[in-house]
């Protein structure tokens, strides 16, 4: 599977930015990750494989929405009221088999895109 990234761009705090993956195949469990410089990388979103489930973390939730068109095998990323703390790098990542409640772990996922930059300043 090859994934493809992208949308990022510059807004000011508060503003929206919509990121889209693009896959050359289906779409398993999806994930969106955040990485700045010096840090890990962290979960931000993912959506499920068969229910289409969807989970968040914590700092984007009610701020940010993970969909999937299923007939485009690409997954949405739609951020609303953008904060500088925001500000990353986002990967979209993608998972065909996946263990309960780990959707949010790095190392459940075998397929990464390039990354996209997102910038949002105050």
């Amino acid at each position: 599977v090859q994934l493809q990234a992208y949308g990022g761009g510059s807004v000011q705090a508060g503003g929206s930015l919509t990121l889209s993956c693009a896959a050359s195949g289906r779409t398993w469990n999806m994930g969106w990750f955040r990485q700045t410089p010096g840090k890990e990388r962290e979960f931000v979103a993912g959506i499920t494989w068969g229910l289409s489930t969807t989970y968040y973390a914590d700092s984007v939730k009610g701020r940010f929405t993970i969909s999937r068109d299923f007939a485009r095998n690409t997954v949405s990323l739609q951020m609303n009221s953008l904060e500088p703390e925001d500000t990353a790098i986002y990967y979209c990542a993608a998972a065909r088999d996946m263990v309960a409640d780990s959707i949010s772990a790095t190392s459940q996922y075998a397929y990464w895109g390039q990354g996209t930059l997102v910038t949002v300043s105050s």
